[in-house]
């Protein structure tokens, strides 16, 4: 694609979206949802005690709309106790998202923190008071002890004068220090990379450590905003050429020296380390010892380790929530439990100005006219084969069936069986976006469109970004456009993405929708009947989860501990939370 025309600036960000404002004008405000709540829902309030009425469950098929009238009810009724709400939608108007962000920012600075929202459509997730409250203690212990204090400083000399376990009987503690630390490092793609750091975050938020990200080249370089006011969440580059840990960006196998599960192991105490190492890659589960970093008994060792360094590509989110010391406190911050990505990835990443004005120049060229926009997100995997033209025909057999995709006009069946060819909106225009390394997906589409035209009168256009060919970590340029691509795709009205894809899970958690994930291929082909599923939840899977059960100190599976903890439906090893 011309790249001139796809970065032409334009005067509006938000031009000619008149269709997204009324979703704004009609939003209610907290205050008058409560006042509606408690108008229409008290008579159903009265007959569920009078009649012992049972709501039943949606289930796997219900929306998330059901659990969100059980936050309103649950505002209701702590309205009456005078302890007020536990959780309040914001007002789509309002740019810290219900508190949710910081107001001590230059605008200037990160053009995107206050704007991003304005072009997805209104979060109708509650963000609890409490998480608000959570956030701005965090963000005074970042300004105390983050990068450029005195009390850094102090850290990182003791740090280095005890940096050896042969030397080493210290902690946060005995040292004097009351900073502790959990040092993130990358792996994998920025897909991979976003989610690990929100888990990472997540434990520092719980822990009261600060958290810091290292890297050894350029490569986060230009893409986020800081996301903590007065401070830097990147470790200095100054510090990483004379870090007290050496060769921090080597420490990548579960059975390194100085991991937790290696001092486990030699069946040291870790509570008097200065430093460790967590291994929380893929692999981790292949010795127990690694996993036990989910254990209560363990963590109670690790609160006196200064430093943490974590090294991870998965969303461990759901393994902190099997933790009982984190129960209670999760539970406060994020009373739907189906939200926490959704709520934290909009805190900390906002794409660098660099990025947002590719995002705001490509979605000025093609999106800001459409009535509705819809996001495809493709990714093919080499353990999961199949060809260009079945993985297009899935992806039509999917859209049109779902009706997120009109079928072809002129009779020509655009899907397989079950297909829509019929129906759709005379004169609605429908923007398609379609995310992938390869080209042939959009080409086919936009192809079909522009041959047969759509059935029931819709205009429909198809745009792809870039098609890079293949994922390049570590290049600054690659992971800005993958960043940009992602924003985009979290402005969609309904999405589609490819299983076990980690892209997908960020575009969908930015965007607060449960998107329909394609099924993932068997022998070659995909299933027919079933080319897509409605995910049951807007949360990211952990891949990898522990089989490590704590308290009976033998295997055990993640996914039927807790009745919030469930297998993925995409990937049935992985666990997600779901509501």
């Amino acid at each position: 694609m011309d790249q001139k025309k796809v970065m032409r600036s334009h005067s509006s960000p938000w031009r000619g979206l008149a269709a997204r404002r009324r979703w704004c004008q009609a939003a209610a405000r907290p205050t008058t949802v409560l006042v509606i709540a408690v108008t229409v829902f008290a008579p159903l309030l009265l007959a569920v005690v009078l009649f012992g009425f049972r709501v039943t469950p949606s289930g796997a098929n219900g929306t998330w709309v059901s659990a969100g009238v059980r936050v309103v009810l649950k505002a209701v009724s702590d309205q009456g106790t005078g302890r007020g709400p536990l959780a309040t939608v914001p007002d789509p108007s309002d740019r810290l998202l219900g508190g949710l962000l910081s107001p001590d920012f230059d605008e200037s600075s990160c053009l995107s923190r206050y704007s991003a929202a304005l072009y997805r459509r209104p979060s109708l997730h509650a963000v609890s008071s409490y998480l608000v409250s959570a956030l701005r203690r965090y963000e005074s212990l970042h300004r105390r002890c983050g990068p450029g204090t005195p009390a850094y400083a102090r850290a990182v000399e003791l740090l280095r004068a005890n940096a050896s376990f042969a030397t080493s009987s210290s902690s946060a503690a005995a040292s004097g220090s009351s900073c502790s630390y959990a040092v993130w490092t990358p792996i994998e793609g920025l897909g991979n990379r976003i989610l690990s750091i929100t888990s990472t975050f997540l434990y520092a938020l719980l822990t009261d450590r600060v958290l810091l990200l290292h890297s050894s080249g350029d490569d986060l370089h230009g893409l986020f905003c800081e996301p903590f006011p007065g401070s830097t969440w990147i470790l200095p580059a100054a510090d990483k050429d004379d870090f007290p840990i050496r060769g921090i960006e080597k420490l990548t196998d579960w059975w390194h020296h100085d991991s937790l599960g290696s001092v486990l192991r030699r069946g040291e105490d870790p509570g008097v380390a200065p430093w460790l190492y967590v291994h929380m890659r893929h692999d981790y589960t292949k010795d127990n010892r690694d996993q036990q970093f989910f254990c209560d008994d363990v963590q109670a060792k690790l609160g006196t380790v200064p430093w943490l360094v974590f090294r991870s590509d998965n969303y461990f989110v759901p393994g902190l929530f099997l933790m009982p010391r984190h129960e209670a406190e999760l539970a406060r911050m994020f009373p739907r439990r189906d939200v926490v990505f959704h709520h934290l990835g909009r805190y900390l990443f906002h794409p660098s100005n660099t990025v947002w004005s590719m995002v705001t120049r490509y979605h000025d060229s093609y999106f800001a006219k459409a009535d509705e926009r819809v996001g495809i997100q493709v990714r093919r995997f080499y353990w999961a084969p199949i060809s260009t033209d079945d993985l297009f025909g899935q992806i039509l057999n999917c859209t049109q069936r779902e009706d997120i995709l009109p079928g072809a006009a002129g009779g020509v069946p655009a899907a397989a069986k079950g297909g829509s060819t019929a129906g759709g909106q005379p004169g609605k225009q429908k923007a398609v976006l379609v995310v992938s390394l390869h080209g042939e997906y959009s080409e086919k589409l936009r192809d079909l469109y522009h041959e047969h035209g759509a059935a029931g009168g819709e205009a429909v256009s198809v745009y792809q970004p870039t098609h890079l060919g293949s994922q390049r970590s570590g290049e600054q340029q690659h992971n800005q456009k993958a960043l940009a691509e992602m924003v985009l795709l979290s402005f969609s009205d309904a999405v589609v993405t490819s299983a076990v894809s980690t892209f997908g899970y960020v575009g969908q958690g930015l965007a607060g929708l449960r998107p329909w994930v394609l099924t993932s291929p068997v022998d070659k082909k995909a299933p027919a009947d079933t080319p897509c599923r409605r995910a049951a939840t807007i949360e990211p899977c952990f891949h990898a989860p522990l089989d490590y059960d704590c308290r009976a100190k033998a295997k055990g599976d993640a996914g039927r501990r807790v009745r919030h903890i469930r297998h993925c439906d995409d990937f049935p090893r992985g666990v997600q939370l779901v509501e």
